[in-house]
This record gives structure tokens, C-alpha cells and sequence, in this order.
């Protein structure tokens, strides 16, 4: 396996999707699909995309709204094969709402299937690719969410996976169109080995769960690199867990997706979702809103618009931070560091608590900076906050200077964040 892998990656043209000039950071947007499932219409849309640029998340990065499942007519265009809106949904068209979405000054996005039906039961793109990508352009489409479900059993070996969505990635590029290309095939065959040169992010699990911790069967596997059924119904935390082998594969143009982002939901605490979008943000997955933004709470809207997290996550150097140590917690859970490097000779690092009590830990800058050496870890470094705001309201408040440790408290499945900068007697040119 590793043999035929190695040739097929080796043997596709590096000029596909990488090439085409988008998601140089982690893609930012909303979708329909966590809180309204097939509940959309025109006015869901419309008055989602108004809500982005009310609440100031536009100019934060958000610039891509979503549609998912079920925009779909029963069946396709009888006479051309094209796909066709449910125009008791969208009674203006696919069309005539990208066209306002994008007089809002936002991107618009659509989904489908690389298999004969959606998710939701609509027809998929299957074998209709080129007819497909072409009507997407046709109607101002920047953005395709390409998912899984009924691919007639065109899956189970990389080769495989990686031509049935090669043959999407290929059509969307002959539009011309610049249509950013979001693989949603639930980590089945490790698209990221396969995917880097055909897509501009893949998922690498089964579908989020609204839950910190919880376990579910549909969600058996505990890791994904030998994973063979991702299922559904994956817990926030496990799907972190996921993503820590994985972060070699990420970067400019091509990232890896931890899914769309449950914030705002109900289904977890402050701390938790805090939790979650800082993790998501370090790891450089895409943040992808899936709450109701047009009516969410101040503490969401808090978490949401955290610009100093944001740059985090869509940073220049485009390098995901990745896990440092993971230790058990005798009460149960663990405590975990992770770790990553930001342009600019700026670094960041984060306290993950997953156990069921506060835990107060020493971290030692020689683990922060691992991969810059002893000498450099070495050095004093001033802090700052990611979660605290200065006196000016401003997220990022700095907490002084320290060399050799620093001691962090951490509530129960809480996260801190901290940006690292050398201080002047400390900063090397690496």
C-alpha cells in the first residue's frame, strides 16, 4: 500500500487545485447544515449572509456563505442532465442568490455528493462532474463542499478515493472559474496523502458531534490512520485527537478539516466551545460558523470574533501548531501542550485540559520550543493572553516575562492561549 501510494502521489501533476490561488490560509465562512439540516430556503441564505456583514464577522475573515443539503430539486434538468434548485426553496434561483451574495461584497458556496445521491437523499454528482462544475460557474458558485455518501463502493484504496474526486477537482478547474474545492469524504483512504494536489482542504474525520467528550459507537474508531469506518457523531475532543498526526500534511492552499465548527449550538459549555474554536484555529482547519448568526448569544459572538485567535489561524507562515505531550490526569482526562510557530519570529502555545477538574501545570519553554532547540528555548520570552483583553478592550493581553517555565491554570475542558515573542536580549534570527 504504501508502494502505490507513494507512485500515486508522485505521479500527479502538482498544477490541480494548489494551483489555484485559493485558501492560502484556512477558508472562513458560514454553513447551513449544523443548525438548520434541510430547513434552508432563499431567505435563510440571504438573511445569514446580511448577518455576517451586521455583526462584523466579514470583516474578520468570514467571507463564505454556504449552502448545503437539500438546495436540490427531485431530479435533474430532464433534458440536459444539469442540476436543478428546489424552487419552492429558491424561488429566484441558485443564481439570483449568488448574485446578491456577492452585491453583499461576500463569496457564496454550494454542496454536492461525488456519489449518485447526497447525504440528504438528492441527486450527487457522480459521473455528472463536468455538467455539474459547469452550471456551478455558470451561476457564480466560489466555493464546492463535495461530500461521500453513496459512492457505489468507488472507495477503499487511496487510488480509487483519489480519482473519483480527482474527476470534480478536474471539471471545477475547467470552468475557470476560481471555485474553491473542499473535500468532505470523512478522512476514508487518508485524503491527506491523496488530496494535496486536487483539493483546497479535506475532512479527516466522521461528522462533528455537538458534545465535548462524549463517546458514541457511530464514532468507533480512536484513530484515524487506520481508521475503517468513520461513521458519525464524533465528539469535539476526539476529533482534536484525530488531528494531531496529521498536521505534517497541512499548509498553504491545502488544509486539513476538523469539520464545520458547532459554536452557539447548545451543546457545550462557554469553556468548552472556547475550547473548540481555539483548537480549530491552531491546527489551521477552516472555520466554518454553523450556528444561527442571526440571532446568537453575546458569548458567542465573544467567542466567534476573537481576532487575536483568528490570527492564529490565518496566519501568513501557515503552519499548524501541533502537539507537543499528552499526560494523563489522575482524575481521569489528560492535560496536553501543544505548540506552533507564527510569522514574524512569533510563536504560540496552548493548555488543553480535557479532565473533569482544574489542573494547574508548569510548562517548560524547552518543550514549547522543541523543534527550535535547546538553545532557544533558553531564552526569556514575553507572554501575552489570547483569551484576555488588555485596558483597551483589545484580545491579547500581556501577561510579562518568563524563562525556563511558566505555570498555567486551567478549568476543566478549558484552553489557554498564549502568543510567545522572544524578548530583545532573547530574539535570534532562526
Amino acid at each position: 500500500m504504501a508502494r502505490t501510494l507513494l507512485t500515486l502521489v508522485s505521479a500527479v501533476p502538482a498544477v490541480l487545485a494548489l494551483n489555484n490561488g485559493l485558501a492560502r490560509t484556512p477558508q472562513m465562512g458560514w454553513n447551513t447544515w449544523n443548525h438548520f439540516g434541510c430547513g434552508i430556503s432563499q431567505d435563510t441564505i440571504e438573511n445569514s449572509a446580511k448577518a455576517l456583514i451586521s455583526n462584523g464577522l466579514y470583516k474578520l475573515g468570514y467571507e463564505y456563505v454556504l449552502v448545503d443539503d437539500c438546495w436540490q430539486a427531485d431530479a435533474r434538468d430532464p433534458n440536459t442532465g444539469a442540476p436543478v434548485e428546489d424552487k419552492s426553496k429558491f424561488p429566484d434561483g441558485i443564481k439570483a442568490v449568488a448574485d446578491k451574495i456577492h452585491s453583499m461584497g461576500l463569496k457564496f458556496g454550494i454542496y454536492s455528493s461525488a456519489g449518485t445521491y447526497t447525504c440528504g437523499g438528492k441527486f450527487g454528482s457522480l459521473d455528472y462532474e463536468e455538467i455539474d462544475a459547469k452550471t456551478y460557474a455558470s451561476w457564480g458558485v466560489d466555493y464546492l463542499k463535495y461530500d461521500n455518501c453513496n459512492n457505489e463502493g468507488r472507495a477503499g484504496t487511496p487510488q480509487v478515493s483519489y480519482e473519483r474526486y480527482n474527476n470534480m477537482s478536474k471539471a471545477l478547474l475547467a470552468t475557470g472559474r476560481p471555485i474553491l474545492y473542499s473535500m468532505c469524504n470523512w478522512g476514508e483512504d487518508g485524503p491527506w496523502s491523496f488530496a494535496v494536489n486536487i483539493a483546497n482542504s479535506w475532512r479527516i474525520s466522521g461528522d462533528i458531534y455537538d458534545n465535548f467528550d462524549r463517546y458514541d459507537d457511530r464514532c468507533p474508531c480512536t484513530s484515524v490512520l487506520d481508521c475503517k469506518l468513520a461513521g458519525f457523531h464524533c465528539a469535539m475532543s476526539r476529533i482534536i485527537d484525530f488531528s494531531a498526526p496529521l498536521l505534517q500534511k497541512s499548509g498553504k492552499g491545502h488544509w486539513n478539516d476538523l469539520d464545520m465548527l458547532e459554536v452557539g449550538n447548545g451543546g457545550m459549555t462557554y469553556d468548552e466551545y472556547v475550547t473548540h474554536f481555539s483548537m480549530w484555529a491552531l491546527v489551521k482547519s477552516p472555520l466554518i460558523l454553523g450556528n444561527e448568526i442571526t440571532s446568537m448569544s453575546d458569548e458567542t459572538k465573544q467567542i466567534i470574533t476573537n481576532d487575536a485567535i483568528i490570527a492564529v489561524n490565518q496566519d501568513s507562515n501557515g503552519s499548524p501548531a501541533g502537539r507537543v505531550w499528552k499526560k494523563p490526569a489522575s482524575q481521569g482526562g489528560d492535560i496536553q501542550l501543544w505548540s506552533g510557530s507564527l510569522s514574524n519570529n512569533q510563536y504560540v502555545f496552548a493548555v488543553l485540559n480535557t479532565s473533569p477538574v482544574n489542573q494547574t501545570v508548569d510548562i517548560s519553554f524547552l518543550d514549547v520550543f522543541v523543534d527550535q532547540g535547546r538553545s532557544f528555548g533558553s531564552g526569556t520570552f514575553t507572554l501575552y493572553d489570547l483569551w484576555q483583553k488588555d485596558p483597551s478592550g483589545k484580545w491579547g493581553a500581556p501577561v510579562g516575562n518568563a524563562q525556563g517555565t511558566y505555570s498555567v491554570s486551567v478549568d476543566t475542558h478549558a484552553t489557554r492561549v498564549f502568543k510567545v515573542v522572544p524578548a530583545p536580549s532573547s530574539k535570534r534570527e532562526l
